[in-house]
């Protein structure tokens, strides 16, 4: 046996972290790509892309079972299955996003259902309650400064809220980022709506979020009504808020 194919198990084991990193993105990136619509598929795409991450693993351990056969099988090959072993855990991430994402969709969908009240404080240190708002329309936005389809929508979202506040409408962005990490964004990207923490008592509803941004709308009666996602063009969101402002509901 060559010194390369002595140490191949080894070689492999070690590279299967970074390769299954790889290969979930290039796969990932490939099916989103060429994707004809993304909010239907992303399961397809996301669960394709998990099972690549396991290929390294699967190689790495067909050489091993190989060196077994011919009693070939070193310490060094031992080490590097475990390494290998070890690597299916980073395939825990995506279906970790996976699960929350699901929950998130199931979340956006609902509909004509009371909206889990929060009670918490925004970047100013001012006490911001659902509760207050009863007969406006509320838009809560799902924000992050890393988010970069937020840094264009937030600009949007604080137009509308200026141009309907005088008909009930309130607009506010929520964001598990620290306040000072917030203020910096403000700066840059400046808002006249509420940005809130999770300081206070805030729902999982509004929490489980795998994909950013993400809108909840609350109509007059405090329901959830359903609301476009990212991929749609913002007129939708003007116009679901339009809806339920002259709807009176």
């Amino acid at each position: 046996m060559s010194r390369l194919s002595k140490y191949r198990v080894l070689v492999c084991g070690i590279l299967s972290p970074l390769a299954a990193i790889l290969f979930h993105v290039l796969v990932y990136g490939t099916l989103t790509r060429f994707s004809t619509d993304r909010e239907k598929d992303w399961l397809f795409r996301l669960s394709l892309s998990t099972l690549a991450m396991t290929v390294p693993f699967f190689v790495t351990l067909a050489l091993a079972m190989r060196d077994r056969r011919e009693h070939t099988l070193s310490l060094s090959g031992k080490i590097g299955l475990v390494f290998a072993f070890l690597s299916l855990g980073l395939a825990w991430h995506p279906v970790s996003d996976g699960i929350t994402r699901s929950k998130q969709s199931l979340n956006l969908a609902m509909h004509d259902v009371p909206a889990p009240p929060f009670d918490t404080v925004d970047i100013l240190g001012k006490t911001q309650r659902l509760a207050d708002h009863k007969g406006d329309v509320v838009l809560v936005n799902i924000w992050a400064s890393w988010c970069v389809p937020c840094r264009s929508e937030m600009p949007k979202l604080d137009r509308l809220y200026q141009q309907r506040k005088q008909q009930g409408f309130i607009v506010f962005g929520l964001s598990d980022e620290g306040v000072d990490q917030q203020r910096k964004f403000v700066e840059q990207v400046p808002v006249s709506y509420p940005l809130l923490t999770l300081t206070g008592e805030v729902p999982n509803l509004y929490r489980d979020i795998a994909r950013y941004p993400a809108i909840f709308l609350i109509d007059r009666q405090g329901r959830l009504q359903p609301a476009p996602g990212p991929d749609q063009p913002f007129e939708k969101v003007e116009a679901a808020v339009e809806a339920l402002l002259n709807s009176g509901s």
